[in-house]
């Protein structure tokens, strides 16, 4: 019980991409690139397994971004038409590729990256991918010009490759679907029948991440506009207790969101957000430990997963080191409260 995690991305070395800076430029090129982004998997495993997390991801090391590390393969999106729009509803700006042509796989676009880090590591492994909607958020569109299309269609190539991660070892594909909590009407009328055509005939659990976004200073501005309670989720929960996806991520680390609302999840798996990456404080492990207490009085310990609120790319690796290490004896303080033990490595909790 209690089986801790991270989102998916953690800081990459200064060797192969610029500190704390989203879509940070590759340093190399070439084939020392691709030397470099297998070394960094490989340290972004062992990190997480020094600390003692229970399942791992790649830190989503081989990537510049979290959804445009995905669009680079895929044919119909041309990053040589870049143009800067507003996304998160003009939340912010953003350099994004465009549609031109219709969207399909050119091949696979992860399997060489999940093969590496599941032949290097015998924990539970977990991928991330981005959902459907906010790859939509995340791009311009000339072709399809038509959201709810141009996300189904996202939605089948997302399902190409994550059947293919699944068949290579992958024990959970994460869809990151931070856009459900910003397009609430779109989550109701398509976002969910968008994830559920990803996740067709999975064979590995699923679950989707839902998070208030990276700690960048735009988001934080937008979250302070949120008011005293934030219950974006109040409206995404019962629609992804009633979906078939197996497990939700979501924000609860320094956030204002109402921990009742986790209650609405139902039977589901709750990753639950106790690190904050908002900041470079790291935290104590009694402060993890209480997180995962009053999250306890809406979500069973056996069906709760402590893990971070979003990913950690934009952090320094020292503070990400520290806060790995105190999401997992935050866990291990309440473990021992209630007597139990998580899965030990190479366990299949995931």
């Amino acid at each position: 019980m209690l089986l801790t995690t991270i989102v998916g991305s953690l800081p990459k070395p200064s060797w192969l991409a610029k500190p704390e800076v989203l879509w940070a430029p590759w340093q190399l090129s070439g084939e020392a690139l691709e030397e470099a982004k297998r070394d960094a998997v490989l340290i972004a495993l062992k990190e997480q397994e020094a600390a003692g997390l229970d399942i791992v991801t790649d830190g989503e090391q081989t990537r510049q971004h979290f959804v445009h590390g995905f669009l680079e393969a895929i044919e119909g999106v041309d990053f040589g038409r870049r143009v800067t729009i507003g996304i998160r509803a003009n939340r912010y700006k953003a350099e994004v590729p465009t549609v031109t042509g219709p969207i399909r796989r050119r091949g696979p676009v992860h399997s060489d990256d999940a093969r590496w880090a599941r032949a290097h590591t015998r924990r539970p492994l977990k991928f991330t991918l981005p959902g459907p909607m906010t790859i939509v958020d995340t791009l311009a569109d000339e072709h399809y010009r038509d959201r709810p299309r141009l996300a189904m269609e996202f939605a089948r190539v997302l399902n190409e490759e994550a059947r293919e991660l699944a068949a290579l070892g992958v024990d959970v594909v994460q869809l990151d679907e931070p856009a459900f909590n910003v397009y609430l009407d779109d989550v109701k009328a398509w976002g969910i029948d968008a994830l559920h055509r990803a996740i067709e005939g999975l064979s590995c659990r699923t679950a989707v991440h839902i998070c208030y976004g990276y700690g960048i200073k735009a988001n934080i501005e937008w979250k302070q506009t949120l008011g005293s309670e934030w219950r974006q989720y109040e409206e995404t929960f019962p629609l992804l207790a009633g979906s078939r996806i197996d497990q939700v991520s979501l924000e609860c680390a320094n956030s204002r969101v109402p921990l009742a609302l986790l209650g609405l999840l139902k039977d589901k798996d709750v990753m639950v957000g106790v690190i904050d990456v908002a900041g470079s404080a790291v935290e104590t492990p009694q402060q993890v430990a209480e997180t995962i207490r009053k999250a306890m009085a809406f979500v069973a310990p056996d069906r709760l997963y402590p893990s971070t609120n979003c990913g950690m790319v934009p952090l320094r690796r020292d503070v990400a080191r520290g806060k790995l290490r105190a999401l997992v004896a935050g866990a291990a303080l309440v473990r021992g409260e209630l007597g139990g033990s998580a899965l030990k490595s190479g366990g299949t909790g995931a």
